[in-house]
């Protein structure tokens, strides 16, 4: 299983848990929603539960609930701009397919 980071979303998760003032790392999951059946969900992470996998990369933790680790296997995480837009992006390898919106995707 693997969960990576681009250089650039480490660099803003870094900016944003210095801003916070605390926190381990980013946790990435999924959750039920939209059209298509799941949307990805961010939080802070402040400690590390028995049923969770730690990814590093660029001195970055990303942390996933071992369940959700089948529909997020592969994905890379980007912190792209565009314009005065700036987002998170997934790269999921597993997306099969993702509703009109953008909001959710199937596996």
């Amino acid at each position: 299983m693997s969960v990576s980071l681009t250089e650039s979303a480490a660099n803003q998760i870094k900016k944003q848990l210095e801003k916070r003032g605390k926190g381990i790392g980013l946790k990435l999951g999924i959750k039920k929603s939209g059209c298509s059946g799941y949307a990805y969900a961010l939080d802070y992470a402040d400690e590390l539960a028995e049923n969770e996998a730690v990814f590093e990369h660029f001195g970055v933790k990303i942390i996933v609930q071992e369940a959700d680790l089948p529909v997020v296997d592969g994905i890379e995480v980007d912190y792209r701009r565009e314009g005065i837009n700036a987002a998170f992006q997934f790269n999921n390898p597993n997306v099969k397919a993702t509703c009109g919106c953008g909001e959710s995707f199937s596996v």
